[in-house]
C-alpha cells in the first residue's frame, strides 16, 4: 500500500526530486498541459513557416575531395557547379543519331538552355556522349549552383522541356550531381509501425486509453524536437536524414519513456489502498528516475557524435539528442499532469478470476522465464554469446561508402539512368572521377607537358577506361580531367583504383603544382575513410561512458563491465546483418533493397550511440529492479527472478515497439534511412530479447551477490543517485493521503477528468 509521506522528504536524490515534482505537476496540472500546447504551437508554427532547406550532401570540410570542390569554386567556377545527365535512349530498332531523334533532342537541348541557373548544356553527337550501337546517349546539364544549390523547379522544367524527346518514342531520365533525392519520412510504412505500436501498448497495458496516452505524449515531443529540427535548418545546413532521424528515435523512445511510467502507475494503482495522485509521484519518482538516467545515456551518446569532427553527423546527433531530451521532459512533466487529469480511471478494473489462467499472479511468465534461464546460467551465456558472435561474422567484411544511384528504387529516374548509363558505357561510367591539378606552382612553359605526363600515367592504369582531354581555366593555373573507371561505384577495385591515382601527387609535386581526385565517388570515399578512422575513438569513448554511467547508477563494478560487453555483442550482431543483407545481397527481395554496395559510411557510429542509449535503457529498467528488490531482501538469486519478473513485460512491449517503429522504416524508399531503420530494428531485438532478457539474467546469478558490491574507496567517490527510490519517505496511513490531497484536486475519478 503506497501512502503520502508524513514528514518532509530527505536526503534529497533523483528519486525524491522527481517525486516532489511530479506532485506539483499533478497539482498544477492545467498550467503544465497549457505550457506544452503553447511550447508546441509556437515551435510548430516557427518550424512549419521559417524552416530551411536541408540538404542531400554528406560532405566532410578537409579531406581532399572536398578541398578539390573548394578550389574549382574559387578558381574554375563553371565546373563546379551541379550537373543533371539527361540520359536518353533511342526506341526499338532505332537510334539516338536518326534524324527524327535528333531533331526532337536538340530541340529539347536548346530549350534546357533556358532554364533559370543553367550554364552550358553539352551536345552528345559533338561530345562523343553516344554508345557504340548508337542506341544511348546523354547531355550533360551544368548549372551555376552547386549540386546541393539546384532548385527542384528547376530540375523540373527540365523534365517538362524532355517532353517532346519522350513524344518521339524515346525513353528520358534524369541522373547527376544535382538529381540526389530529398530525403522523404512519415509514409504508410512509418504508419503501420505506430498502428503496430498502439496494438502492443493494448496488449501490454491492457487499456485503450492507457494505450493512447504513450502514443499521444510521444507525438507531442517529437513534433517539438522535429518542428524545432526543422526551424534551425533554417541557420544550420542539415541533411534530410537528421529530421528523420529525430522522427525515428524521437517516436520510439517517446513512447517507451511514457510506457514505463504508466505501467508503473498502473501496477502500483492494482492496489485499491493506493491513491491515485501518490502513485503517480511514486510512479515519476522510480521509473521516471530510470527514464531520466537512460534518456541521459541516449542524449549523451548522440551528442558524442560531435567527437567525429564531421558537420552533417554532429548535427544529425544533436537533432536526435534533441528529441530524446525533449521525450525525457515530455515523461516527467506533461505525462504526470495528463495523468492527473485521467486521475481514477487509470486504475485497472478488478475482474472476477475464476480459471487457472486468471489466477496467476502478474509477471508470473517474467518469473519462469528467469529461473529457467538461471538454471544453467554458464550454458546459457555460451550458446547466446556463441551465437551472436556467428550473426556478427559478416562485419569482418564490412565496407563503408555512400549509396549510388543503383541503390535507389527501381522505379526512379535516377536508377534507370544508372542502369541506362551502365549499359552504354559500361560500370564504370557512372563512377566517372575527377582528377583536377593545380598548375599555379608549374612555369607556364612547363604546364602543358607536366599535364600531358600525367594523363598518361592515369590511363596507363589497368582499370582507367578512359581520361579526358585536359580542360584549363581561362587564367590557365587549373586543369580538370575526367577519369572513367572500369568498376562500378560501390566496388572495392574503385576504392583502389582513387588511392592509386592520388598516388601520381608526388610526380605532379615535384613539377610544382598540386594533384586532387575529387567528384561523387571520391566523396563518397574520402567520408568513408573519414568515418573509420573515428569508429575506434568513438567505440572506446561510448564504452568508458557505459562503464562510468551503469556504476554511478547501480553502484558496482561488474554490472557495468557486463553490461558493456552485451552492448558490443549487441552491435556486432547488427553489424554483422547489416552487412548480409545489404553489402552481400542476402534477403533483398525481401527488404526491396535495389541493389547491393557497401554499408552507409555513418551506419556503424550512429547505430553504436543510439544503440548504446536504448541498450542502456533496458539494463537500466532490468536491473534497477533487480536491485531494488535485492535492497529489500539482499537474497541475489530471488532478486534477479523478481526483477525480470516485474520489469519483463514492460521491456518486451518497449523492445517490441522499438523493433515496430524502426522497422516501419525499412520501408522507406531511401537506401540510407532503409539501412539504419533494419539495422537499429535488428539491434534492439537483439540486445533486449537475448543480451537483456537472457543473457543478464545468466550473467547476474553467475556473479550472485558480487553484482552490488564495490570497492569502499569507490563507493565513497561515486554518487549515490537512488534511481531506485530506495530512500523515498515511508508510507502513512491511507486516510492522511486522503485528508491532505491538495485543495480542487479530488481523489474520485469523475471529478478529477476535469481540466
Amino acid at each position: 500500500m503506497i501512502r503520502v509521506p508524513t514528514g518532509p522528504v530527505r536526503n534529497a536524490s533523483m528519486a525524491s526530486r522527481l517525486y516532489t515534482w511530479a506532485r506539483w505537476a499533478v497539482r498544477r496540472r492545467r498550467w503544465v498541459i497549457a505550457a506544452w500546447i503553447l511550447l508546441f504551437a509556437v515551435v510548430g508554427g516557427l518550424g512549419a513557416a521559417l524552416h530551411g532547406k536541408t540538404s542531400t550532401e554528406f560532405t566532410v570540410p578537409g579531406v581532399e575531395s572536398q578541398r578539390a570542390q573548394d578550389l574549382l569554386k574559387q578558381k574554375f567556377p563553371p565546373a563546379a557547379g551541379g550537373v543533371v545527365r539527361i540520359v536518353v535512349a533511342a526506341p526499338k530498332g532505332a537510334s539516338v543519331t536518326d534524324p527524327a531523334e535528333q531533331k526532337a533532342l536538340n530541340g529539347a537541348l536548346r530549350k534546357a538552355e533556358t532554364v533559370p541557373g543553367v550554364v552550358v548544356v553539352s551536345r552528345p553527337a559533338s561530345s562523343g556522349a553516344v554508345s557504340a550501337d548508337g542506341t544511348i546517349a546523354y547531355a550533360d546539364v551544368r548549372f551555376k549552383q552547386e549540386a546541393a544549390e539546384v532548385p527542384q523547379s528547376a530540375k523540373d522544367d527540365l523534365s517538362t522541356v524532355m517532353e517532346p524527346v519522350r513524344d518521339a518514342g524515346m525513353q528520358v531520365e534524369l541522373g547527376g550531381s544535382a538529381m540526389l533525392p530529398q530525403t522523404k519520412a512519415g509514409g504508410p510504412a512509418e504508419l503501420v509501425g505506430v498502428l503496430i505500436a498502439f496494438a502492443i501498448l493494448a496488449v501490454a497495458l491492457g487499456s485503450l486509453v492507457a494505450a493512447g496516452l504513450p502514443l499521444v505524449t510521444a507525438l507531442v515531443g517529437v513534433g517539438v524536437g522535429v518542428l524545432g529540427t526543422m526551424f534551425v535548418s533554417r541557420f544550420v545546413t542539415m541533411t534530410g536524414t537528421a529530421t528523420t532521424l529525430a522522427l525515428m528515435i524521437g517516436l520510439a523512445v517517446g513512447i517507451d519513456y511514457a510506457l514505463f511510467v504508466i505501467s508503473r502507475h498502473r501496477e502500483q494503482l492494482d492496489d485499491p489502498d493506493t491513491q491515485w495522485e501518490e502513485s503517480i509521484a511514486r510512479a515519476t519518482a522510480t521509473a521516471g528516475s530510470a527514464v531520466v538516467f537512460a534518456g541521459a545515456t541516449v542524449v549523451i551518446a548522440l551528442a558524442a557524435l560531435a567527437i567525429t569532427g564531421i558537420p552533417f553527423l554532429t548535427v544529425m546527433g544533436l537533432a536526435g539528442a534533441v528529441t530524446v531530451l525533449i521525450a525525457v521532459l515530455v515523461a516527467i512533466s506533461l505525462l504526470p499532469a495528463v495523468l492527473g487529469v485521467f486521475g481514477e480511471r487509470m486504475r485497472p478494473r478488478r475482474k472476477n478470476r475464476t480459471s487457472k489462467r486468471q489466477n496467476r499472479a502478474p509477471g508470473a511468465w517474467g518469473l519462469t522465464w528467469a529461473r529457467a534461464v538461471t538454471r544453467a546460467p554458464a550454458a546459457v551465456l555460451l550458446v547466446g554469446v556463441v551465437g551472436l558472435l556467428a550473426i556478427a561474422l559478416p562485419a569482418r567484411d564490412l565496407r563503408l561508402g555512400l549509396p549510388s544511384y543503383a541503390s535507389q528504387p527501381d522505379t526512379s529516374t535516377q536508377h534507370r539512368s544508372y542502369d541506362l548509363l551502365t549499359k552504354g558505357f559500361g560500370p564504370g561510367f557512372n563512377a566517372t572521377l575527377t582528377t583536377v591539378i593545380d598548375t599555379d606552382g608549374i612555369p607556364k612553359d612547363q604546364r602543358q607537358a607536366t599535364v600531358t605526363e600525367l594523363r598518361g600515367a592515369l590511363s596507363a592504369d589497368t582499370d582507367v577506361t578512359a581520361v579526358s582531354a585536359p580542360v584549363s581555366n581561362p587564367v590557365g593555373d587549373l586543369t580538370v580531367m575526367a577519369v572513367v573507371p572500369k568498376s562500378s561505384p560501390d566496388a572495392q577495385a574503385t576504392t583502389d583504383l582513387v588511392h592509386r591515382l592520388r598516388e601520381n601527387a608526388t610526380t605532379v609535386a615535384d613539377a610544382g603544382g598540386t594533384l586532387y581526385v575529387t567528384g561523387q565517388t571520391a566523396m563518397a570515399i574520402d567520408v568513408a575513410g573519414k568515418l573509420a578512422d573515428a569508429l575506434p575513438l568513438f567505440i572506446a569513448i561510448i564504452v568508458i561512458l557505459a562503464l562510468i554511467l551503469l556504476t554511478i547508477a547501480f553502484r558496482s563494478v561488474l554490472v557495468p563491465l557486463k553490461a558493456a560487453l552485451g552492448f558490443l555483442l549487441s552491435v556486432g550482431a547488427s553489424l554483422g546483418a547489416a552487412v548480409w543483407v545489404f553489402q552481400q545481397g542476402h534477403a533483398n527481395g525481401l527488404l526491396d533493397v535495389a541493389a547491393t554496395g557497401p554499408v552507409p559510411s555513418f551506419l556503424p557510429v550512429l547505430l553504436i550511440g543510439v544503440l548504446f542509449g536504448l541498450a542502456m535503457d533496458y539494463e537500466v529498467f532490468l536491473v534497477s529492479r533487480m536491485r531494488e528488490h535485492h535492497e529489500h531482501s539482499g537474497d541475489p538469486a530471488e532478486a534477479i527472478a523478481q526483477g525480470i519478473s516485474r520489469s519483463a513485460r514492460v521491456v518486451v512491449a518497449a523492445a517490441l515497439i522499438m523493433v515496430a517503429v524502426f522497422g516501419g522504416f525499412i520501408f522507406n524508399e531511401d537506401p540510407i534511412i532503409k539501412a539504419i531503420g533494419f539495422a537499429l530494428a535488428f539491434g534492439v531485438f537483439v540486445d533486449a530479447f537475448i543480451v537483456r532478457m537472457t543473457l543478464v539474467p545468466a550473467a547476474m546469478a553467475l556473479i550472485g551477490r558480487h553484482a552490488w558490491s564495490m570497492p569502499g574507496w569507490l563507493g565513497r567517490l561515486v554518487p549515490d543517485v537512488d534511481i531506485e527510490g530506495a530512500r523515498l519517505p515511508a508510507p502513512a496511513p491511507a486516510e492522511l493521503s486522503t485528508s491532505i490531497s491538495a485543495p480542487g484536486n479530488p481523489v474520485d475519478g469523475k471529478a478529477a477528468i476535469r481540466l
